[in-house]
C-alpha cells in the first residue's frame, strides 16, 4: 500500500517556509502500515498541480494534498481538483454554518463574501469539517485510489489527519503492519559500526531491514519490518535486538522515540540523587538547552554559566587568568579548570566544560579552527579530552554539544 504527499504552496520552494507538513503525514502513514513512495512540492499553478496529481495516480493507492485551500485568488487547489475530477463547485451548508461559527466565536473582524467562499467545494467530495480553521478537508475516491486535500496550515492538518483521515483510510483499505525500531550509539562512526555488525546485517530476515542515519558523533541504527502478523513482526524484531545490542553495547544509550541521551543523563542523576552543572564556551549554552527541554530537570540541573568570552571565564567562572595566559584558551588545562569551577561554584556532583575555537576564522586564537577541549569534572576524578571536528562552524559546535553529553553519560555511569 502506497502513498504519495503533494504540498502545495510557492512559499515552500522559494524556502519562506519548511514543509513540516510532509514529515509529520509520512509518519502517522507509516504507524498504520502506509509506506509513502513520493513526496513532490509544487507550485500554485494549476498545470503543475495537474500534473503532479496524474502523476502521483500512476504511483500510488493514496494521495495527500495539504496547501492552497485558502480564501484568496491564489490558491486554487479546489478549482483544479474540480478539472481533475470532471467536477463542479457547490456550498457545503455545515461547512459554511462552520466558518460563520468561528468567524463569531474567534475572529474579530466581520465575516466577508470571501470568507463564505470557503463553503465552496467540489461537489462530489466528502468534507471532513476542519474545527480549527475554515477550510475543510475533502476526500475523493477515483477507482480504487483516494485523494485527500487538506489545509496547510499545521495545527489544522495535523487535527484532520488525526481525527479524520486515519481512521477513514482504516476502514478502507487493508494495510500491512510496519515496525520501527531506532537505536541510538554515540562515540562510533557509521562504517566502524557497519564493520563490527556486518554479520548481524547479513543474516536478517528478508521482511527486515538495517538502514544507518549518521549525524555528528552519533549514528541512529532504525531497523525496520512489515507484515500482516503483528505478534509475529514484534517477537522477531525483539529477537534480532537482543542480538545486536551485545555487539554495541560500549556505544549504545537507548532507543529513539523513548529516551535521548539528555533524557538517559537526567534519569541517572534523579536515581542516584546527584547534580549537574555546565560551563560552556563555544557551544554557546546549545547543552544546558538539551538538557532543559525535558521536563524534571530542575531536579538535577543546578545551571550554567555561558563563558563565551575570555574575560567572563575569569571574571564570572573564576578560572585562573595564569592558566590561560600559560596554556591558551582552548586547552584541556583550560577546559579542566572550567568543569572544576563551574563544580564548585554550583555545589554539584558533576560539570561538563567545553572551550573551543569553532571558526570560520582562526582570528587571534592559538587553536586551529576545528580544535575544541571538553572536560567532565565528576566526583573523584576530571576527565578532558581535545578533538579537531573540521571546519564547519555548525558541524562544529554540534559534534562538541554531542561529544559532551556522551563523554558526560559514560562518566557517571562509571560510578
Amino acid at each position: 500500500m502506497l502513498a504519495e504527499i503533494i504540498t502545495i504552496g510557492d512559499e515552500i520552494l522559494i524556502g519562506q517556509i519548511i514543509d513540516t507538513n510532509s514529515a509529520f503525514i509520512a509518519k502517522e502513514l507509516n504507524k498504520i502500515g502506509v509506506s509513502v513512495y513520493q513526496i513532490t512540492s509544487v507550485q500554485d499553478d494549476k498545470t503543475q498541480i495537474l500534473k503532479a496529481l496524474a502523476e502521483a495516480e500512476s504511483n500510488a493507492n493514496i494521495i495527500i494534498m495539504t496547501g492552497g485551500l485558502g480564501p484568496t485568488k491564489d490558491d486554487i487547489t479546489k478549482l483544479t481538483l474540480c478539472e481533475f475530477f470532471g467536477d463542479h463547485m457547490v456550498t457545503n451548508k455545515e461547512v459554511l454554518a462552520n466558518v460563520e461559527m468561528l468567524f463569531e466565536k474567534y475572529i474579530n473582524t466581520p465575516i466577508s463574501d470571501l470568507n463564505r467562499k470557503q463553503a465552496l467545494v467540489p461537489s462530489t467530495c466528502t468534507v471532513m469539517m476542519n474545527k480549527y480553521g475554515t477550510a475543510p478537508g475533502m476526500w475523493f475516491k477515483k477507482g480504487e485510489k483516494v485523494f485527500i486535500s487538506l489545509p496547510g496550515v499545521p495545527y489544522e492538518m495535523k487535527a484532520l489527519v488525526t481525527n479524520e483521515v486515519l481512521p477513514n483510510l482504516r476502514k478502507t483499505f487493508k494495510f500491512p503492519y510496519i515496525l520501527h525500531k531506532t537505536l541510538l550509539t554515540y562515540g562510533l562512526g557509521e562504517s566502524a559500526i557497519a564493520n563490527r555488525i556486518e554479520a548481524f546485517e547479513d543474516s536478517l530476515p528478508s521482511n527486515f531491514k538495517l538502514a544507518y542515519l549518521p549525524n555528528l558523533g552519533k549514528v541512529r541504527l532504525r531497523l525496520s519490518a512489515k507484515g500482516m502478523d503483528k505478534k509475529a513482526i514484534e517477537d522477531q524484531m525483539q529477537r534480532l535486538i537482543e542480538l545486536l545490542i551485545p555487539q554495541i553495547e560500549d556505544i549504545f544509550v537507548g532507543f529513539e522515540g523513548e529516551e535521548t541521551i539528555e533524557t538517559i543523563i537526567g534519569a541517572q542523576l534523579k536515581e542516584r540523587r546527584q547534580t549537574l552543572s555546565l560551563a560552556e564556551s563555544f557551544t554557546g549554552g546549545k547543552i544546558s538547552e538539551f538538557i532543559t527541554k525535558h521536563s524534571g530537570a530542575s531536579k538535577f540541573y543546578k545551571g550554567g554559566i555561558n563563558c563565551y568570552a575570555t574575560e567572563t571565564k575569569i571574571n564570572i567562572l573564576g578560572v585562573d587568568e595564569t592558566i590561560i595566559k600559560a596554556y591558551g584558551v582552548v586547552s584541556n588545562e583550560v577546559a579542566k579548570a572550567m568543569a572544576i569551577a563551574a563544580k564548585q561554584l554550583f555545589q554539584t556532583d558533576y560539570a561538563a566544560a567545553t572551550t573551543g575555537n569553532a571558526g570560520p576564522e582562526k582570528g587571534d586564537e592559538q587553536a586551529e579552527v576545528g580544535e575544541v577541549c571538553i572536560a567532565v569534572a565528576g566526583p573523584s576524578q576530571v576527565i578532558v579530552e581535545n578533538f579537531n571536528f573540521g571546519n564547519h562552524r555548525e558541524k562544529v559546535i554540534d559534534k562538541g554539544v554531542n561529544k559532551a553529553l556522551e563523554m558526560l553519560l559514560k562518566e557517571i555511569l562509571k560510578n
